[in-house]
């Protein structure tokens, strides 16, 4: 692993990886004045408290008991008892800090990162600008997508100590910004001090972004192999990524594989659901899909997991309830994932103006190739096509090969009139067309169709009963 990884600049000029999509959104939670206390005021107000919140403002909300049940909570529940005793207390805010971006990357629920945040706050107030309160806090922000205020504090990381998860954070925040040479570069700082299987899987994420499937899979492999089921939060994310990359491969038992060693160690890990549940569907075993994706979708209702659940129940002639799904998507999909749900609304042809306003104001934040891809599909459902294949070069010069960017692609520019670089874009969407949803299948089928392409005959599979007609959703919505 050491030589691939310390070699991750020469690798990606050579042979050209990338963070999902990370769906979070922020959940406004109350946040009160910081107490100021020292640590024995502060441990004592807050033994005598009778409610978790009260005299000690925000501090007192590390107290709140956590709810559920598992080894999280069993955690975080350790680290309340710590703090009430009064024994190493920072030590103890901060490893509760932890344990809470663990929770809420675990549940996608955000208002996790938000008692994160406090942690980090209350750090900080004893320490102003520690720096293991910013990397926390650092890694607050990245979860809640303020990708811009958290590489202003890994750039203060660096400058400080220039520890390997400070690189790792810089190369994070980078990344979903767009900026991928820099991502590199501090990715390469980060095997270089410390070649493990954080610096692997994250330069199997630059390989991927850079239309290396190859190179993505052999260093995800190789942190699949040294993550280990006593950290089951890294150990399910990295072996969730890996089936990712299998299933674009085509290896539908091996992703499956990695999916079930996922939700070994995770149960109810909802990327791993997701993904099950996507290989399923793409499989043909819609019934056994629907398991995972209801399940999923329960556990992080999101428009990622929604969307797919609600295609799921559609081809399995349960229309009524992928109306049910459709419309919880639409009532929270804006202010949960606003990325996805243009997306979806841009897909379906539906309030053309809003989705580009949504797709637009996430392109504030962050400039990767998934959110101008999402702008591109915005602007060309809305009838700005000039606009749409503006920004459709600046996703197609990353290289990322990718069944929905390649789809987009094939349709704005068939909608432009250059239907001999559509066909040729058709062709690269038909190649993956397995990682598409059902919908998306038909839209391409239809598209192939006018094209005249070749391949229009490949797809093959259960087709909706809302089936649209693609020259009268052209007329439409572009």
């Amino acid at each position: 692993m050491k030589t691939r990884v310390m070699n991750l600049i020469y690798v990606m000029q050579k042979r050209p990886v990338a963070i999902f999509a990370g769906i979070m959104s922020v959940v406004i939670v109350s946040i009160l004045l910081i107490d100021h206390s020292s640590h024995r005021g502060f441990v004592a107000s807050v033994a005598g408290l009778k409610s978790p919140v009260g005299a000690v403002g925000a501090m007192s909300i590390l107290l709140v008991p956590p709810s559920g049940t598992g080894r999280l909570v069993e955690e975080i529940r350790r680290s309340q008892d710590q703090l009430l005793t009064g024994r190493n207390v920072e030590s103890a805010i901060e490893r509760l800090g932890w344990l809470y971006v663990a929770r809420g990357r675990e549940s996608l629920d955000p208002g996790f990162f938000k008692i994160a945040e406090q942690c980090a706050s209350a750090l900080e107030a004893r320490h102003p600008r520690a720096p293991e309160a910013l990397l926390l806090k650092g890694h607050v922000l990245h979860n809640m997508h303020h990708f811009k205020e958290a590489e202003v504090i890994a750039r203060e990381l660096v400058k400080k100590r220039e520890m390997p998860a400070d690189y790792g954070l810089l190369g994070d925040t980078l990344m979903e910004q767009g900026k991928l040479d820099g991502a590199v570069a501090a990715y390469q700082r980060m095997a270089d001090l410390k070649p493990d299987l954080h610096a692997s899987i994250r330069a199997a994420h630059l390989r991927w972004l850079k239309g290396d499937l190859d190179g993505a899979i052999e260093l995800a492999s190789d942190a699949a192999a040294a993550a280990s089921p006593r950290d089951p939060d890294t150990a399910s994310w990295v072996w969730t990524r890996l089936g990712a990359y299998l299933f674009q491969n085509g290896q539908l038992k091996l992703a499956l594989q990695q999916c079930a060693d996922a939700l070994a160690v995770r149960k109810d890990y909802p990327p791993a659901l997701l993904l099950q549940g996507r290989i399923l569907l793409a499989d043909g075993k819609t019934s056994e899909a629907l398991v995972d994706l209801t399940r999923a979708a329960q556990l992080a209702p999101l428009p990622e997991y929604q969307w797919a659940l609600a295609e799921a129940l559609t081809i399995s002639g349960q229309s009524s309830a992928a109306s049910d799904v459709e419309t919880e998507l639409k009532r929270h999909g804006a202010s949960s994932d606003p990325r996805t749900y243009s997306v979806f609304l841009s897909t379906k042809g539906e309030t053309p103006d809003f989705a580009l306003r949504l797709a637009t104001a996430e392109l504030e934040s962050r400039g990767d190739v998934f959110t101008r891809d999402a702008v591109a599909w915005a602007l060309a459902t809305a009838g700005k096509i000039e606009a749409a294949n503006k920004e459709l070069d600046k996703v197609i010069g990353v290289g990322t090969q990718d069944a929905r960017l390649f789809f987009h692609a094939a349709l704005i520019r068939s909608q432009s009139g250059q239907f001999e670089e559509a066909a040729k874009w058709c062709e690269k969407a038909f190649a993956l067309r397995t990682l598409l949803l059902p919908s998306e299948k038909q839209l391409l089928q239809a598209l192939a169709t006018q094209l005249g392409s070749a391949s229009s005959a490949a797809l093959s599979g259960p087709q909706s009963e809302h089936a649209v007609d693609f020259a009268r959703v052209g007329e439409a919505t572009f």
